[in-house]
């Protein structure tokens, strides 16, 4: 008899994104991104850190002002999925996000083509970044939807 605990397509692709996360060094905020194409296939996963040659050592980690932010420099994970990919496009695709995007990386995944947003946290909805994300994809078409949590629990034994 088969297995019947295993992860549906959203749990297994959010995790993926939620492992992504943790490769972030950002002390306050680890977000990680998973996008998937029509077939359930991995196109592509990122999270958020600093662009490829910028050391993390050299830029700032902080909320702090002026040039001194770490907002000026960081690379938002759903932007570093998009930018990784190396499968040819992203186009009709569905992004798992382990936070809702911000208006910046909306634009982005407006132009790639992504058709999807699953995220999982939404803690800034009241801010004017996330709102205008919602109305950029309202207006584009691009269905959001909340992860729905099973309760399941990811543990691994050999």
């Amino acid at each position: 008899m088969k297995k019947s605990d295993y992860l549906n397509w959203d749990e297994y692709f959010m995790g993926l994104a939620v492992l992504s996360s943790m490769r972030s060094k950002d002390p306050s905020t680890q977000v990680g991104a998973c996008i998937v194409d029509n077939d359930n296939k991995i196109v592509s996963v990122g999270y958020n850190g600093m662009p490829h040659s910028c050391s993390d050592d050299d830029y700032p980690w902080d909320r702090g002002e002026g040039l001194d932010s770490k907002y000026l420099y960081v690379c938002h994970a759903e932007l570093n999925a998009i930018l990784n990919c190396h499968y040819g496009t992203v186009k009709g695709c569905t992004v798992y996000s382990t936070l809702f995007p911000c208006n910046e990386c909306a634009k982005a995944i407006i132009q790639s083509g992504i058709k999807e947003v699953v995220y999982m946290s939404d803690k800034y909805a009241d801010t004017d970044g996330v709102k205008a994300s919602k109305r950029m994809f309202d207006s584009a078409g691009v269905k959001y939807r909340e992860h729905n949590f099973t309760g399941k629990k990811i543990s691994f034994e050999l």
